[in-house]
Protein backbone atom coordinates (compact mmCIF):
# COMPACT_ATOMS: atom_id res chain seq x y z
CA UNK A 1 0.00 0.00 0.00
CA UNK A 2 1.12 3.47 -0.94
CA UNK A 3 1.17 6.46 0.87
CA UNK A 4 0.25 9.69 0.07
CA UNK A 5 2.67 12.21 0.55
CA UNK A 6 2.30 14.36 3.57
CA UNK A 7 0.81 17.80 3.30
CA UNK A 8 2.19 20.74 5.57
CA UNK A 9 0.05 21.64 7.68
CA UNK A 10 -1.55 25.13 7.31
CA UNK A 11 -0.84 27.48 10.14
CA UNK A 12 -3.17 29.11 12.26
CA UNK A 13 -2.80 32.77 12.92
CA UNK A 14 -2.64 33.48 16.51
CA UNK A 15 -5.91 34.80 18.65
CA UNK A 16 -6.56 38.08 18.09
CA UNK A 17 -7.27 40.05 21.35
CA UNK A 18 -10.64 40.68 22.59
CA UNK A 19 -12.57 43.50 21.29
CA UNK A 20 -15.07 45.01 23.45
CA UNK A 21 -17.89 43.70 22.50
CA UNK A 22 -21.56 43.28 23.82
CA UNK A 23 -20.63 40.24 26.23
CA UNK A 24 -17.81 42.91 27.80
CA UNK A 25 -20.58 45.36 28.44
CA UNK A 26 -21.82 46.19 31.89
CA UNK A 27 -25.36 47.58 32.47
CA UNK A 28 -25.95 50.95 33.01
CA UNK A 29 -27.29 52.30 36.49
CA UNK A 30 -28.90 55.73 37.14
CA UNK A 31 -26.98 57.72 39.68
CA UNK A 32 -23.53 55.71 39.03
CA UNK A 33 -20.70 56.87 36.41
CA UNK A 34 -20.41 55.20 33.44
CA UNK A 35 -16.79 53.44 33.61
CA UNK A 36 -15.98 50.46 31.71
CA UNK A 37 -15.80 46.79 34.02
CA UNK A 38 -12.74 45.54 34.79
CA UNK A 39 -11.78 42.70 32.96
CA UNK A 40 -11.93 39.61 34.33
CA UNK A 41 -8.60 38.29 35.54
CA UNK A 42 -8.36 34.49 35.39
CA UNK A 43 -6.24 32.70 38.23
CA UNK A 44 -3.10 30.95 37.53
CA UNK A 45 -3.73 26.96 36.19
CA UNK A 46 -1.97 24.75 39.10
CA UNK A 47 -3.64 21.59 37.60
CA UNK A 48 -4.62 19.64 34.14
CA UNK A 49 -8.11 21.37 34.81
CA UNK A 50 -7.98 25.43 33.76
CA UNK A 51 -10.27 27.57 35.55
CA UNK A 52 -12.72 29.61 34.23
CA UNK A 53 -13.18 33.63 35.95
CA UNK A 54 -16.47 34.39 36.95
CA UNK A 55 -18.21 38.01 36.42
CA UNK A 56 -21.18 38.58 38.96
CA UNK A 57 -24.32 39.12 37.24
CA UNK A 58 -26.35 42.18 37.01
CA UNK A 59 -29.77 42.42 40.19
CA UNK A 60 -32.14 40.57 37.74
CA UNK A 61 -35.84 42.27 37.84
CA UNK A 62 -36.41 46.18 36.99
CA UNK A 63 -36.06 47.59 40.61
CA UNK A 64 -32.57 48.36 41.97
CA UNK A 65 -32.83 47.96 45.43
CA UNK A 66 -31.93 51.64 46.78
CA UNK A 67 -32.64 53.48 43.80
CA UNK A 68 -36.01 55.74 43.81
CA UNK A 69 -36.39 58.83 41.94
CA UNK A 70 -35.96 62.23 43.92
CA UNK A 71 -38.94 63.56 45.72
CA UNK A 72 -40.64 60.31 45.31
CA UNK A 73 -41.94 59.59 48.42
CA UNK A 74 -43.05 55.51 48.83
CA UNK A 75 -45.74 54.19 51.31
CA UNK A 76 -45.97 50.31 50.95
CA UNK A 77 -48.43 49.27 49.80
CA UNK A 78 -49.51 52.52 47.83
CA UNK A 79 -49.06 54.50 44.97
CA UNK A 80 -46.77 58.12 44.58
CA UNK A 81 -49.54 60.36 45.34
CA UNK A 82 -48.47 62.79 43.46
CA UNK A 83 -48.18 60.77 40.64
CA UNK A 84 -50.71 60.76 37.60
CA UNK A 85 -50.69 57.74 35.43
CA UNK A 86 -53.75 56.51 32.77
CA UNK A 87 -54.53 53.37 34.48
CA UNK A 88 -55.07 55.44 37.74
CA UNK A 89 -57.52 57.57 35.74
CA UNK A 90 -58.94 54.72 33.85
CA UNK A 91 -59.64 53.29 37.49
CA UNK A 92 -61.30 56.24 39.14
CA UNK A 93 -63.30 55.36 35.62
CA UNK A 94 -64.30 51.95 36.20
CA UNK A 95 -67.70 50.56 35.39
CA UNK A 96 -67.65 53.62 32.46
CA UNK A 97 -68.43 53.41 28.73
CA UNK A 98 -65.30 54.23 27.35
CA UNK A 99 -64.13 54.31 23.49
CA UNK A 100 -60.29 53.34 23.39
CA UNK A 101 -58.48 54.14 20.27
CA UNK A 102 -55.06 51.69 19.38
CA UNK A 103 -52.64 51.11 16.84
CA UNK A 104 -50.41 48.68 15.88
CA UNK A 105 -47.14 48.77 14.65
CA UNK A 106 -45.99 46.45 11.65
CA UNK A 107 -49.97 44.51 11.31
CA UNK A 108 -50.69 44.30 7.82
CA UNK A 109 -54.01 43.23 8.45
CA UNK A 110 -55.20 46.28 10.65
CA UNK A 111 -52.74 48.89 12.14
CA UNK A 112 -55.08 50.81 14.06
CA UNK A 113 -58.27 49.31 15.89
CA UNK A 114 -61.05 51.04 18.41
CA UNK A 115 -62.54 48.98 21.38
CA UNK A 116 -66.08 50.36 23.13
CA UNK A 117 -66.89 48.66 26.56
CA UNK A 118 -67.07 48.77 29.97
CA UNK A 119 -63.83 49.58 31.88
CA UNK A 120 -63.52 46.53 34.19
CA UNK A 121 -60.07 46.76 35.21
CA UNK A 122 -56.62 48.90 34.69
CA UNK A 123 -53.38 47.68 35.43
CA UNK A 124 -49.63 48.84 34.97
CA UNK A 125 -49.64 47.69 31.10
CA UNK A 126 -53.17 46.01 30.70
CA UNK A 127 -56.34 47.51 30.30
CA UNK A 128 -59.72 45.20 30.84
CA UNK A 129 -62.98 46.14 28.68
CA UNK A 130 -66.58 44.37 28.32
CA UNK A 131 -68.48 44.61 25.60
CA UNK A 132 -72.63 44.69 27.11
CA UNK A 133 -73.91 44.20 24.08
CA UNK A 134 -71.86 40.36 23.27
CA UNK A 135 -71.00 39.58 26.67
CA UNK A 136 -67.42 39.51 25.35
CA UNK A 137 -64.03 40.61 27.51
CA UNK A 138 -60.95 41.68 25.81
CA UNK A 139 -57.54 42.03 27.73
CA UNK A 140 -55.48 45.55 25.96
CA UNK A 141 -52.01 46.01 25.92
CA UNK A 142 -51.65 50.02 27.35
CA UNK A 143 -48.63 50.20 25.09
CA UNK A 144 -50.57 50.16 22.14
CA UNK A 145 -53.01 52.58 23.59
CA UNK A 146 -53.16 56.33 21.71
CA UNK A 147 -56.34 57.86 23.90
CA UNK A 148 -59.29 57.14 25.19
CA UNK A 149 -62.39 58.75 25.10
CA UNK A 150 -65.69 59.12 27.33
CA UNK A 151 -69.50 59.82 26.53
CA UNK A 152 -69.56 61.78 29.98
CA UNK A 153 -67.54 63.64 32.25
CA UNK A 154 -64.19 61.76 33.59
CA UNK A 155 -63.86 61.28 37.37
CA UNK A 156 -60.70 62.65 37.73
CA UNK A 157 -58.93 64.42 40.74
CA UNK A 158 -55.34 65.47 41.30
CA UNK A 159 -53.48 64.97 43.36
CA UNK A 160 -55.82 62.28 44.69
CA UNK A 161 -55.21 62.70 48.52
CA UNK A 162 -55.62 59.15 49.24
CA UNK A 163 -59.58 59.71 48.93
CA UNK A 164 -59.94 57.30 46.44
CA UNK A 165 -58.37 53.78 46.78
CA UNK A 166 -56.10 52.83 43.64
CA UNK A 167 -54.39 49.84 43.83
CA UNK A 168 -52.59 47.73 46.41
CA UNK A 169 -49.47 47.27 44.45
CA UNK A 170 -46.08 48.91 45.09
CA UNK A 171 -45.03 52.08 43.56
CA UNK A 172 -43.77 52.08 40.37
Amino acid sequence: MEQAPMMPMPSIPAPMPSMPGPMDMTPIVPGQPMTPAPAPVPSPVTGPETQVPTVPAPPSGGRIPGMTQPGMGEMPGMLPVEQSYIENILRLNRGRVATVYMTFENNEQWNAKIFRGVIEAAGRDHLILSDPRTGRRYLLKMINVDYVTFDEPIAYSYPFNGRVPLDTTSPR
